[in-house]
């Protein structure tokens, strides 16, 4: 029994020994070595750039006429309307068709008809088919169909120019033959 106590007090005695050894002396060598470190360790602060300068705006059309005034736009009006008295312009007052709802580039030739002394085009847009002669109009620009062959069907477009003025321009469409 004398002998395990004796091993218990050993051991006791180590853990104490060791316990001690975990005193001050390891946080001073931190604190010197940190202190090195500080001392050796140049401080870099980057230069902030410089801040653009304002320049203020200075509005020059003060003394200019208003742009919205009231007699302003009634004098583009009236010169607009003289400007739009030629001879070319669309029928706004008829009745739109089905096909003036699509452009011109979605709408396909697929077939042609024929009727006695009547030829109609079969044209597609989207997936529906629609059967059309001469007279009819399709296109967003006011087209309408002045000639059906076996091959293609001629349209006159009216369509306004850079100045602002109705102009006719000539297009086709034509077979869209399916390749197999």
């Amino acid at each position: 029994m004398i002998r395990i106590r004796t091993m218990r007090g050993t051991a006791a005695l180590c853990v104490l020994a060791g316990l001690s050894g975990c005193g001050d002396g390891g946080l001073q060598e931190v604190k010197q070595w940190m202190d090195e470190v500080r001392k050796q360790t140049p401080v870099t602060v980057q230069k902030l750039s410089e801040p653009k300068k304002f320049s203020p705006f200075v509005y020059g059309g003060k003394n200019e006429p208003d742009p919205y005034s009231p007699a302003k736009l009634s004098a583009a009006l009236a010169k607009l309307k003289v400007n739009t008295d030629s001879a070319i312009k669309p029928d706004l007052d008829r009745r739109r068709e089905p096909l003036e709802s699509y452009p011109l580039d979605a709408i396909k030739m697929v077939g042609t008809l024929e009727k006695p002394g009547l030829n109609y085009a079969l044209l597609q847009a989207e997936k529906s088919v629609f059967q059309v002669k001469v007279g009819n109009y399709i296109g967003q620009n006011f087209g309408m169909i002045t000639k059906v062959t076996d091959a293609e069907v001629e349209l006159k477009e009216i369509v306004r120019d850079a100045a602002g003025e109705w102009t006719e321009r000539k297009a086709k469409l034509e077979l869209q033959e399916n390749k197999k």
